[in-house]
């Protein structure tokens, strides 16, 4: 406000000087002069702060995009890190399921010869079995054949009389069993 008056003082001084028709250039290029003073003082007063400000922001504004940058190039570089990571890991995975497959069919023709094994154990006891069962029936056929043959050779030999003895040979051993 000091400022000011002097400027103010200097502006009515010009504006008496323009009635006294004199040196009205002169005090014309006082007047432009105070006001350039002025305008200059109040832009050298004003926008440096402003710019400051501005200049600031800028400032902020580039560091921020830098960051970006950086934030940006930092997880492109992890993309690619992980994408270059991702073929060996494809041919871990492929290398792990060659194995376990493997692994698994190795399994299945264990568990394969096991079946085949036992299948071959019931085979093998199913016709042990079998050959019993009709060994046996032929034991029992033949045993009914020779009993029917030794029937029909006693038939065609035994007689009335023979009969009679055989009756008596059994009576008499059988009293003699019960004394």
């Amino acid at each position: 406000m000091k400022r000011l008056v002097p400027v103010l003082f200097l502006f009515a001084a010009g504006l008496k000087a323009e009635e006294s028709g004199g040196e009205n250039m002169t005090w014309k290029l006082a007047n432009f002069a105070i006001l350039a003073v002025g305008v200059g003082y109040a832009v050298a007063k004003f926008l440096p702060p402003l710019f400051r400000s501005r200049t600031a922001e800028i400032q902020k504004g580039i560091s921020e995009a830098q960051q970006v940058k950086r934030d940006a190039e930092k997880r492109a570089a992890d993309m690619d890190a992980r994408l270059q990571s991702l073929g060996a890991e494809i041919e871990k995975f492929r290398t792990q399921a060659r194995a376990e497959m493997e692994q698994e069919a190795a399994r299945i023709r264990e568990e394969t010869a096991r079946q085949i094994a036992k299948m071959r154990d019931q085979a093998k006891a199913e016709i042990e079995t079998a050959g019993k069962v009709v060994s046996r029936e032929l034991q029992a056929y033949a045993a009914r054949l020779s009993l029917d043959l030794a029937e029909q050779r006693i038939r065609a030999r035994l007689n009335p009389a023979a009969e009679n003895a055989l009756v008596d040979g059994f009576v008499s051993d059988l009293g003699a069993s019960q004394n």
